[in-house]
């Protein structure tokens, strides 16, 4: 399907949906192609064109030429890439075919991208519509924009765009495991059973992570190195934390396999063990785990009983930390220019007060619009859950 003039979708389908983009030779002096994806062609290295190169499967991309548009065979001389043209070297054959063709990734990458609006082009859009003579804003620099812009995208992510990310993991012997390299704050954590279904893992106040463990010789005193500095020994707590058998505190009885027995928890065949856990504290009375986060560790640690699970962590990024983050769905993209306009006035020297009230106002009021649309809220969801009005809560 092609676009339209003027469009904002460049992509044919075959871009889109397959990530390859044909080209037909019709002269014989083309020596370079170049595609419009809107993923970015990558070359490993100046050599990665050789199959043989350690750095080829950095390559994003693959090339296949033709001499009859059907059969297309691997295309492995030398070229080079700048931006997205592909120069190769010599002519190319007249009357033939060159396709490029994405790998999976990338093309994965590409996929619902129409949702999201750049925030270049956030910025962009707003030196053009907001700034210049008898304009709300009579100049500014883009440095300036450009700052307020991705403060207002770390805001926004927090509370109010789909800033979400998850992590699969496996819980290793040791019971911890680093945190996300773009982590800002945890939203929920989970360990996946056998059928896919997660259950929530809930950070407990029973035990904690020092920051600190100095060793200590025998009168009490903290031993310190030849330079003067405290000497570091493990955590003892973080041993005996790992060790201990959460049955001990939840009086759950755990068999080989991670599950309850019955009676240990409920009353069960002939209410054995019954009133076993009579005064425990509810909060503790689960049998998913607990995890723990050492902020000076930067790490994420897990109860014994969780070893060798494979988790699930979902996490709030900043959306910066990556090329790929750096984006604004459309729904928000109205609430980033009330918030552009908002910060730069508000910042001026000599701008009248009732101004930066009123810029104010706008953005909270296109903030509010953006949280609601991003919500989601389907009425078919809502009905889904309310049919579960008629059931009886049970003491």
């Amino acid at each position: 399907m092609s676009t339209p003039n003027g469009g904002l979708i460049t992509e044919t389908n075959i871009q889109y949906y397959e990530g390859a983009q044909q080209f037909f030779i019709s002269t014989l002096t083309q020596g370079s192609v170049t595609t419009t994806f809107n993923t970015d062609l990558i070359l490993g290295s100046a050599d990665s064109w050789n199959p043989n190169d350690s750095d080829y499967a950095l390559n994003n991309f693959l090339i296949f030429t033709s001499t009859n548009g059907i059969t297309f065979l691997p295309y492995i001389t030398s070229y080079t890439v700048v931006g997205n043209t592909i120069t190769f070297p010599g002519n190319l054959p007249q009357f033939s075919y060159v396709r490029i063709q994405l790998k999976s990734t990338a093309v994965e990458n590409n996929y619902g991208s129409y949702e999201y609006t750049k925030l270049n082009d956030i910025i962009n859009n707003f030196i053009v519509g907001y700034v210049g003579q008898d304009k709300l804003i009579p100049r500014v620099n883009r440095t300036d924009v450009i700052f307020h812009a991705k403060r207002g995208l770390q805001e926004f992510s927090f509370d109010t765009l789909k800033s979400i990310k998850s992590q699969e993991l496996s819980v290793p012997g040791s019971l911890s495991v680093p945190m996300p390299q773009d982590y800002v704050n945890y939203v929920k954590m989970s360990w996946v059973d056998a059928i896919g279904v997660k259950h929530t893992i809930y950070p407990t106040q029973l035990t904690s992570s020092p920051s600190e463990t100095p060793l200590q010789d025998n009168f009490g005193d903290i031993i310190q190195d030849q330079f003067g500095e405290n000497t570091e020994g493990s955590s003892q707590t973080d041993e005996r934390w790992a060790a201990n058998n959460p049955a001990n505190i939840t009086g759950a009885g755990i068999n080989n396999n991670g599950l309850d027995w019955w009676g240990m928890n409920s009353w069960g065949y002939g209410f054995q063990n019954y009133g076993q856990r009579y005064g425990g504290d509810p909060v503790n009375m689960q049998t998913n785990g607990w995890f723990t986060i050492n902020e000076s560790t930067g790490t994420i640690s897990f109860s014994s009983d969780l070893a060798n699970k494979l988790i699930l962590l979902e996490y709030i990024s900043d959306g910066l930390a990556y090329d790929l983050d750096t984006k604004v769905p459309k729904m928000a993209e109205s609430a980033m220019y009330a918030h552009l306009s908002y910060s730069i006035l508000s910042t001026r020297a000599n701008v009248q007060e009732y101004v930066v009230q009123r810029y104010k106002k706008q953005r909270s009021s296109e903030l509010r619009n953006a949280k609601i649309r991003l919500s989601n809220i389907k009425l078919d969801e809502i009905v889904q859950v309310m049919r579960g009005k008629s059931k009886w809560i049970k003491s």
